[in-house]
């Protein structure tokens, strides 16, 4: 569940503490930033938004849309625009001067992690993510990587998987951090998940350079733990995180930046520099922190930052109105209309029979209900059904003290949202207060219920 508001230098030196003028953000959280223009765009997973930093690191722009559940990753794509890679493996093409998507596609992996060569480029590469591994069998011959087209069409594979032992593990072998070489269209670097290994690798897949760091005394493929006795179902999987997301600097000879593990459960991060034409590990930073940011000013100095500071100072912008309006028959088959809620607080929410988070937050969604005085807060839940008997057989088995409305299974595609349930909280005028992605259970809504109450007390 996330809640969202609705609104190459050489290195010189690493260090901590404010970050001087004319910045570069590389990470932010465990995530790659993206320099577009002055700016530098970042993922704010947690709060399901986009931030721009100017030099000085202060947040001077922010992007939400329903398309933005999970934001991990950001590439600049072209003059203007970036790409966006969701925890769930979708990517998101956004105009950031209008704030508006463009385009999205699925991904071409269970789940996957997109670079791209720049702004002047039109090279694309999806790899498997390492933000969300998918335990799917593979053979052997698939490809590491995909080269697609601006689209998100595959044009064709690059490399070759490595198939471990036990195949239902070769997602998670296979998945890493990738980045294009912006002055070479056909050379990138791969940081595995779960090796202790950077490679440059050619077009074709062929290695360029390998670098290991010696983190291991020996290292094997990710294996099965057998279960504790009495728990034959608790299935474990025994691995390291090394690699978590990798960048290059600025400027026109640019260091490499790998964000990883400094343990194996990746609870402490380290930042390691290479010289991205031989593969000479430069340096190593050994943050300490589950969390980071991590900067290079004009200088290459190295900066090491708090990431939960610079997203706390996200300016507050006017809010914006929800839409499209909806006029959605009842079960009963009258007509619902977005009007209808005007001069209320109201949670729009959309959910589905087949849902099983939705199953469990409509008894919340009740008591929430019941809380409120009816001149005041209301309920508009749209089930997004495609066949009419399970809605109403979902209804029948919960008698929703609010009211409902048929959506007919058009609502995703008119909405935009990532996935069920979902919901919008909107204040007396129609205006989105916040996004709520996902069921996060009661602590969800307590806070639900003091934002709603808020709300009702505004002027």
């Amino acid at each position: 569940m996330h809640r969202s508001l609705g609104v190459g230098a050489a290195l010189l030196l690493v260090s901590c503490g404010p970050a001087p003028s004319e910045v570069t953000l590389l990470f932010l959280g465990r995530s790659p930033t993206a320099q577009v223009g002055n700016l530098t765009w970042a993922p704010d997973p947690d709060r399901s938004r986009l931030v721009a930093f100017d030099g000085d690191l202060h947040i001077v722009r922010t992007i939400v849309d329903p398309r933005l559940a999970t934001p991990t990753a950001i590439a600049p794509l072209a003059p203007g625009r970036v790409l966006v890679t969701e925890r769930t493996g979708e990517a998101v093409v956004f105009d950031v001067a209008a704030g508006k998507p463009v385009r999205e596609w699925e991904s071409p992996f269970p789940a996957s992690l997109y670079a791209t060569g720049g702004a002047r480029s039109d090279q694309i590469l999806a790899a498997r993510s390492p933000y969300f591994v998918q335990f799917v069998a593979e053979q052997g011959g698939e490809p590491l990587l995909w080269r697609l087209d601006t689209l998100g069409h595959e044009t064709h594979g690059v490399g070759t998987i490595h198939v471990p032992q036990i195949p239902y593990l070769a997602q998670l072998v296979n998945a890493g951090a990738v980045a294009l070489d912006p002055n070479d269209d056909n050379a990138f670097y791969f940081a595995p998940l779960v090796r202790d290994e950077v490679l440059k690798l050619d077009a074709t897949g062929a290695t360029l350079w390998r670098t290991p760091r010696g983190l291991f005394v020996q290292e094997t493929d990710p294996r099965f733990v057998p279960p504790p006795p009495g728990k034959p179902r608790d299935l474990r999987v025994a691995y390291a995180i090394v690699n978590i997301a990798i960048a290059l600097g600025p400027g026109p000879h640019p260091q490499l930046y790998v964000l990883g593990a400094q343990d194996s459960g990746a609870t402490r991060l380290r930042v390691d520099v290479f010289d991205p034409a031989t593969g000479r590990l430069v340096t190593t930073r050994l943050l300490g922190t589950p969390q980071t940011a991590v900067a290079i000013d004009r200088r290459g100095v190295l900066r090491i930052l708090n990431a939960d500071s610079l997203l706390g100072q996200a300016p507050v912008g006017e809010r914006e109105t929800f839409g499209p309006p909806f006029a959605l028959p009842t079960p009963a088959g009258d007509t619902a209309a977005l009007a209808d809620y005007r001069g209320k607080v109201t949670l729009v929410n959309f959910w589905a029979s087949w849902c099983d988070p939705c199953r469990e937050e409509f008894p919340h969604m009740a008591a929430l209900y019941r809380d409120f005085a009816r001149s005041d807060f209301a309920i508009a839940a749209i089930s997004d059904d495609v066949d009419d008997g399970k809605m109403r057989a979902f209804l029948k088995e919960f008698a929703p003290p609010f009211p409902t409305l048929v959506g007919g299974g058009r609502m995703k595609g008119t909405y935009h949202y990532r996935g069920l349930p979902y919901s919008v909280l909107l204040d007396r005028h129609g205006r989105i207060v916040e996004r709520i992605f996902g069921f996060g259970g009661a602590t969800e809504f307590r806070a639900l219920r003091d934002t709603i109450a808020k709300e009702i007390r505004a002027p």
